[in-house]
Parts: structure tokens; sequence; C-alpha cells
């Protein structure tokens, strides 16, 4: 694809060309077929980023995302260096604009897991290299890159399909009605009206032309749907765990969910999960739950994303 360029950017879904996200998840399947039978950290053929070092910032605790972009970076030929929030200069107030100028002295790429969106869209307008968004409170679009490449796994081609989130209207929702509107695929949010999906998104996605409704009936967003999404009620960061709690409950994925779901609907989610609150244990643990295959396609997606920020495919 030599249309591509180095220095790219990864930030938020709707930024980025389908054909991009396209190629991205084209190549994540075709590497992860190449994987197969090898030991976790033998390094790729051809070693696409030998001589490359991705520095990974947390100013939020991680467990999928620090390990999957640092054997990512491992299986390229590259290198990954972890750096706190709270260790680093920007957490005693340095800019994120002097950050971003230093950091694209030392390093070839940016990958941070941030608190503000705005901290990741400043460290790119000021910095030199490319930076991608791992998470952040507006969206979280390496996540549904996996998503993208679990449904198409186990479902096909995703066009005129129906999807169903279930629960608070977030940064993850955020990402999968930008992903609807890429993959011209029908998606029903069911959320309480409190903690329903960025209004401005919701604009974005009717210009757009996507197939995105919103309802407060947590049985009407799973009636016929192939899949079946949800989150964490409580993410870090909120202050109203007791009334999101409440206000959550009636939102539950259950047994009586899935079944008005169509017969081959899967049942998604990003992890963490707290079983018993967002989602029963019937469920995660049964035959109709992908989430292994979702938690092990971060690797295969974000190998691609990192690739393609670099110019390499």
């Amino acid at each position: 694809m030599s249309s591509v360029q180095p220095n790219s950017h990864f930030i938020d879904l709707k930024d980025i060309p389908f054909s991009v996200l396209r190629h991205i998840l084209d190549t994540a399947k075709k590497w992860k077929i190449a994987r197969q039978g090898l030991p976790k950290g033998s390094p790729d053929q051809g070693t696409p980023l030998h001589g490359y070092t991705l520095a990974m910032i947390f100013e939020k605790s991680s467990t999928r995302t620090r390990i999957s972009f640092e054997i990512a970076m491992q299986q390229l030929g590259g290198k990954a260096i972890i750096l706190q929030g709270d260790d680093m200069q920007l957490g005693r107030g340095e800019t994120e604009s002097d950050t971003a100028k230093v950091m694209s002295a030392y390093v070839d790429a940016i990958m941070i897991r941030a608190n503000s969106h705005a901290s990741v869209l400043e460290l790119a307008r000021a910095g030199s290299i490319p930076v991608i968004n791992a998470l952040t409170d507006h969206s979280h679009p390496c996540q549904l890159m996996a998503d993208m490449l679990t449904l198409e796994e186990h479902l096909g081609d995703m066009r005129g399909r129906k999807i169903a989130w279930l629960g608070d209207g977030n940064n993850v929702a955020t990402s999968l009605i930008e992903m609807a509107v890429k993959f011209e695929f029908d998606l029903a949010l069911a959320c309480p009206e409190q903690y329903g999906p960025n209004p401005d998104v919701l604009a974005w996605s009717k210009t757009a032309g996507g197939a995105i409704t919103v309802t407060s009936d947590p049985a009407v967003a799973a009636n016929g749907a192939e899949a079946i999404f949800t989150d964490t009620w409580v993410s870090m960061g909120d202050g109203d765990e007791k009334a999101r709690i409440q206000a959550l409950e009636p939102f539950q994925v259950n047994a009586q969910i899935m079944a008005k779901a169509a017969p081959n609907a899967i049942f998604l989610h990003c992890l963490p999960a707290h079983r018993g609150e967002e989602v029963t244990t019937e469920v995660i643990d049964g035959p109709q739950s992908v989430i292994w295959d979702e938690a092990e396609n971060r690797l295969h997606a974000q190998k691609a994303i990192i690739a393609w920020c670099l110019g390499k495919i």
C-alpha cells in the first residue's frame, strides 16, 4: 500500500479512512496466521520494526494494553520503553508540547493510555513522530480494531449486520459508533439517559450516514443482534459508582438478553469484567462468548497499527 506515509497518528477511528482501517485489519489477519505455532516471544519473519523503539506512556493502569503492545514490538523486532505518567515530568507539570518535542528526538513513536484526550491530541500536534491512542476518556480505537478483527473472524463481512451495545455510553461506545459508520453495520445502543453516548459523536455519525440507534430498552437493542457488547459500568476516574450501578442494573447482559439476540450471536467484552454486574458468569463463560479471542486480537491488531503508523505496511 504505497500511499501509506510514515508519521501517521492513530487517535480516532472517524479520522482514519476506511481503506487504511481495512488495510490494517487485513495485515493483522495475515500476520496472525503466519505466527501460528511459534513461541510468543519469537520475532516475526523479516522483523519489520527492527531498530525501532516505541515509548509507552501509562497515566492509567493496564494489563492487556501493556502486555500486548510490549509483545507486539518484540515480535516486530523492535523495542518498547515503559513510562508511568507519575514518574515522568508530565506528572510534575511539564507540558505535553515540551514532552512531545523531547520524545520525538529519542523514540520512533509514542503509545499513550491517557487521562485526557486533549493530552493525546497535543502530543500529536507538537511532536514529529506518530502517536497512538491506547485509551482516553473519549475513545478507545485500538480496542475496536481488535473487536473488528474478532467480529470478522466469527461472523464474516459485517456490512448490514446488527450489533448491540448495552450499558454506559463510554469511550469504547464512542469508538464502536465510529467503527459502525466506517464498516457499515447497524448499531443499537441501549443506555440509561444520564449515561448515554457522546452527543457530538452521534451527530457526526448521522452526518456520515451511519445506521445508529439509541434506546433505553436493552431488549429492543438486543433483538436480532448478531453480537452483544458491554463494558464495566464504573471506569477508572468515575466518582459516581453507586449511582452508576443503580442506573445500569437493568442493562446487564444475561441469558435472557442473549436469548433475544440472533441464534448465532456472540458476546464481546473488552475486559476487565465485573462478573455479576454488567455481565453474568453464565454468559461470559458460555459458548457464545468470544472474549478470549477478542483479548488475543489486541496483540495482532496493534502490531499492524504500529507498523502502519511507521509506514511499514
